[in-house]
């Protein structure tokens, strides 16, 4: 990921106020004061911006705060990205959120059209970064993203 995507998806993780996200904000908020050397309310008390900046600069950011951060950036930054996808698969949904909770895989040329049609129209590195988001956050709808990435 870029420095400007890292801090993007950092602050849209810090900004995330769904229940479940508060056990890898507390996460995120010891691992900056122990590699800063600071008190966990110090932590907590800095503004969004900053703490996104901080989160941003670990090179070993911890998987499950990753993956949460991730989640909110496609959200906030890249739903055209996400409804483009979806539309080139032709998968019904709402603004890039799936409507159908059963998608089955998408067949590899299918898969590999849609992706070509992606990086037609979005930078390398968005595409890139959304297709392995994908084929981590549900390995088994996405399975064929890799060999669909390296052949296109």
């Amino acid at each position: 990921m870029s420095s400007e995507q890292r801090v993007a998806a950092a602050e849209a993780f810090w900004r995330e106020d769904q229940a479940d996200i508060e056990v890898q904000h507390a996460d995120a908020i010891v691992t900056l004061a122990r590699r800063l050397n600071f008190r966990t309310k110090s932590v907590q008390a800095l503004p969004v911006e900053r703490r996104a900046k901080l989160l941003a600069q670990l090179h070993d950011v911890p998987d499950s705060i990753a993956t949460r951060a991730l989640i909110p950036y496609h959200f906030t930054q890249r739903r055209d990205l996400m409804a483009a996808f979806l539309d080139a698969l032709g998968i019904a949904h709402e603004n890039g959120l799936i409507s159908d909770e059963s998608v089955p895989p998408p067949p590899a040329d299918k898969l590999k059209a849609a992706i070509a049609t992606l990086r037609s129209k979005f930078p390398n590195t968005d595409v890139d970064l959304y297709m392995k988001t994908l084929a981590t956050l549900d390995g088994e709808t996405w399975a064929g993203v890799d060999e669909a990435l390296a052949g296109s």
